[in-house]
C-alpha cells in the first residue's frame, strides 16, 4: 500500500557532473518531513553494473593489483583511483562516450573516497546541519527553511561512522581513539565536525557537520533579514572604529560565528589580526592581513599540547593591533579571553 504524502519543496543540485533531485515530502505516517535525494542522471541497471565495477575494484585492491598508497597524498591517490575505475568502466561500457565516462567516474569516486553519500548534502546551500546519531537511525539535516528532517541515507555501520571520523580528523591533525573518544575539527571547505565514540554516546558513533556559508554574512545582509537594527549596526561599527573590546554571546545556533563574521568586516585592512579558536571557524574577508591561528591537543604521551593561552601570549609577539578569540566554553578559556582585552 502507498504511503500518503506531500511534498514541501523540490530542487535540484549540481556535484561535478551528477545531477542529484532533493525531494522534501511529507508522510501521514511520519512526525518530521523526509529529505530524500535521488540521481537523475544514473539510472537503476547503470547503478547496478556500478556495483558490480565496485567489487571489482575492492578485490583488485585486495589481490595487490592496484597500489594507491606513496607519496602524493590524497590526490594521488584519486587520480590513480580514477584511472583504475576508467578502465574498469569501459570494460563493461566499451562504447560509452567521454561525458558519460566522466559522470560515472565521478559518482563511483565519491561513493568510494571522502564521504560518501555525504559529499552530496555538503554542496546543498539549503542545509546548515548534518547530523549522524548511529548507523540504525537515518541521517538527519537541518534545513534552512524546514527545519529538521530525516534524510533517506543510511550508513552501514558503526565501523564506517568511525572510519569517517577518523579520515576527517587526519585530515587536520587530529584524532579520535577510545582513549579520546570527542574530536572537535573542520572539514578543508571550512564545514566544523563534531565526533563522538560510543560508548561516551550511548546509541552509537555520531558526527556533526555544521555548515558554514559559502558566501560569509556581511552587515547588510543582518539589516534585510532583520536580525540588527539600522541603529544597531551603527552603534557596533562605531565600536569597532574605535577599538573597544566586544563579546559576543548566546546560545547554540544563535549566530555567534555569523555575528563574529559580520564584526570583521568593519576591520581596517591596514591593521594586522590575530585569531586564536579551538576549531577554525572564522571566515575573514582576503582583503584583510588576517593570521588565523588554531590550539592543538597533546599526543598520546601528553606532549605538543598548545593552548589558547599560548596562543595569546605568542600573538603578543606578533604585533597584533586586534586579537579575536574565538568560542569560550570553559573557565581556562574565558581567562584567556580576558588576558587578550587586558592587552589593549
Amino acid at each position: 500500500m502507498e504511503r500518503n504524502a506531500k511534498l514541501l519543496d523540490t530542487y535540484d543540485i549540481k556535484l561535478d557532473e551528477m545531477v542529484v533531485n532533493v525531494k522534501i515530502v511529507q508522510y501521514s505516517d511520519e512526525f518530521v518531513p523526509t529529505y530524500n535525494i535521488s540521481i537523475l542522471n544514473i539510472s537503476k541497471a547503470t547503478n547496478l553494473v556500478l556495483k558490480r565495477v565496485r567489487e571489482d575494484f575492492i578485490s583488485s585492491l585486495s589481490l595487490g593489483k592496484t597500489e594507491l598508497g606513496g607519496p602524493e597524498g590524497v590526490k594521488g591517490v584519486e587520480q590513480k583511483f580514477k584511472h583504475e575505475i576508467k578502465i574498469l568502466i569501459k570494460k563493461y561500457f566499451p562504447n560509452i562516450d567521454d561525458k558519460s565516462l566522466r559522470l560515472l567516474v565521478t559518482y563511483v569516486v565519491q561513493q568510494n573516497i571522502g564521504l560518501g553519500n555525504i559529499e552530496i548534502l555538503l554542496r546543498d546551500p539549503n542545509l546548515e546541519e548534518l547530523v549522524i546519531n548511529n548507523a540504525k537511525d537515518p541521517l538527519w539535516v537541518y534545513h534552512k527553511k524546514q527545519g529538521w528532517l530525516k534524510s533517506n541515507i543510511f550508513l552501514k555501520s558503526e565501523n564506517q561512522i568511525r572510519h569517517y571520523s577518523t579520515m576527517i580528523g587526519k585530515d587536520v591533525g587530529k584524532q579520535i581513539t577510545v582513549l579520546e573518544p570527542l574530536m572537535d575539527a573542520h572539514l578543508k571547505t571550512g564545514d566544523r565536525v563534531n565526533a563522538t565514540l560510543n560508548p561516551i554516546s550511548s546509541f552509537g558513533n555520531t558526527i556533526t557537520i555544521r555548515k558554514f556559508a559559502t558566501r560569509p554574512w556581511t552587515i547588510t545582509d543582518f539589516i534585510k533579514a532583520k536580525t540588527i537594527s539600522y541603529e544597531g549596526a551603527a552603534l557596533l561599527w562605531l565600536a569597532m572604529q574605535h577599538e573597544l573590546s566586544i563579546l559576543v554571546a548566546g546560545g547554540t545556533g544563535s549566530g555567534k560565528t555569523s555575528m563574529m563574521n559580520v564584526l570583521a568586516n568593519f576591520l581596517p585592512p591596514n591593521q594586522r589580526i590575530i585569531s586564536i579558536e579551538d576549531t577554525r571557524e572564522l571566515q575573514l574577508p582576503d582583503t584583510l592581513h588576517w593570521v588565523p591561528m588554531e590550539t592543538r591537543m597533546p599526543n598520546p604521551e601528553g606532549k605538543g599540547e598548545v593552548t589558547m593561552l599560548d596562543l595569546v601570549v605568542n600573538s603578543l609577539r606578533m604585533r597584533p593591533d586586534r586579537i579575536i578569540v574565538g568560542e569560550i566554553r570553559r573557565q581556562k578559556e574565558a581567562e584567556v579571553l580576558f588576558e587578550a582585552m587586558h592587552t589593549g
